[in-house]
């Protein structure tokens, strides 16, 4: 990050803007950037908006504990700071009520969108990301040196003669979950059910075999692929790869399932991979949080669980049909198809557009 002096020096140099808009949350964070910003503004003539998408001094806690200095300085900062923009903007209605009740401001929720990108993917780009992925991973490799003229992977077939796609029958069913390997993320939940699945299956159980991937970079990744490689699994391969751009939403619309395990820090926001996977008309198990209901709701969307023995029975429960489309997952999946919400552009334009064009 460039240095403070330098960042004014910027924001001075800018040509003339009659809206600054600010995204609060933990990059950039909100100590000392909300000042630096406000500042400008009033120097430069300009109005100030805030977007909320969560508590800097509530990120930090996770690190520091509620009571640190520097985390008690920067709940002051922001609540100081954060009243003097001319405009805020929230991402849930519970940050809304709690930014009015306790910080004396007026804002206006503005929900998360999905990018175009995330969006429902033919077969033929699933299957060709498939085949690269088993080129690293032998999670996505198929064993058998069947037909020469087909072209296999776990999960899908490519017939070489007239170049059509399908998904294996007895296919393993795809569990999907992205983070950041950060402390609000307890990942040995997964991992616990995941342990539990599979001693479903060992006793009997008709379910099918679990591949589990889980994208992203962080400062915990290695503690838990320590904790993965611990684990003795038959039926359910565990990967952690890191994805391009660009194959990320493609493997959110391959996946059967999604998972997240994000806990808000503040308990006011919502976990952006979820609306993602939704706008992949992926299903999703969360695990719970005051306001996460305004964004999965239980039995329509997704599941909510709050522990791993509830993730576990879920996991027997959506997929205890697989891979007919007949089942609550499916039911699920056109749930989302119908629901479909404004796009991330229509909802910029009816909520945030007004603030910018207003005199």
């Amino acid at each position: 990050m460039l240095p403070l002096g330098i960042r004014i020096y910027l924001f001075w140099q800018m040509s003339l803007f009659h809206v600054m808009i600010m995204f609060v949350s933990q990059n950039p964070p909100g100590l000392p950037s909300i000042a630096v910003a406000w500042l400008v503004c009033i120097l430069r003539g300009s109005r100030l908006i805030i977007d909320w998408h969560n508590y800097g001094y509530t990120i930090m806690a996770l690190n520091h504990g509620q009571r640190h200095p520097v985390v008690q300085l920067a709940k002051w900062y922001e609540h100081f700071f954060g009243p003097m923009a001319t405009h805020n903007l929230c991402v849930t209605n519970a940050m809304k009520d709690d930014l009015q009740k306790n910080w004396g401001i007026k804002a206006t929720t503005l929900y998360d969108r999905p990018a175009s990108i995330f969006r429902e993917t033919p077969l033929k780009l699933q299957h060709e990301l498939f085949m690269r992925l088993a080129n690293a991973y032998p999670q996505f490799q198929h064993s058998s040196s069947e037909n020469v003229r087909v072209e296999r992977t776990i999960f899908s077939v490519r017939d070489l003669d007239d170049n059509t796609v399908t998904l294996r029958a007895e296919r393993p069913a795809l569990l999907l979950s992205s983070t950041s390997w950060t402390e609000d993320e307890d990942f040995s939940i997964l991992l616990t059910a995941l342990e539990e699945y599979e001693g479903f299956i060992n006793g009997g159980a008709l379910l099918p075999s679990l591949v589990c991937v889980i994208t992203g970079k962080g400062p915990q990744k290695e503690h838990y692929r320590k904790l993965i490689d611990s684990l003795h699994l038959e039926h359910v391969k565990i990967c952690t790869p890191w994805l391009e751009a660009e194959d990320y939403p493609v493997l959110l619309a391959s996946a059967d399932l999604g998972v997240c395990l994000h806990k808000s820090s503040s308990g006011l926001d919502l976990p952006m991979k979820v609306v993602d996977m939704f706008g992949c008309c992926l299903p999703v198990c969360a695990i719970h949080f005051s306001c996460l209901h305004e964004l999965v709701k239980h039995e329509e969307n997704g599941l909510i669980f709050k522990d791993s023995h509830e993730l576990a029975e879920q996991f027997k429960s959506l997929l205890s049909d697989f891979p007919s489309s007949d089942g609550r997952l499916g039911l699920f999946r056109r749930n989302l198809r119908a629901s479909r919400g404004q796009s991330w552009d229509d909802n910029w334009n009816q909520n945030v557009l007004p603030l910018i064009t207003a005199p």
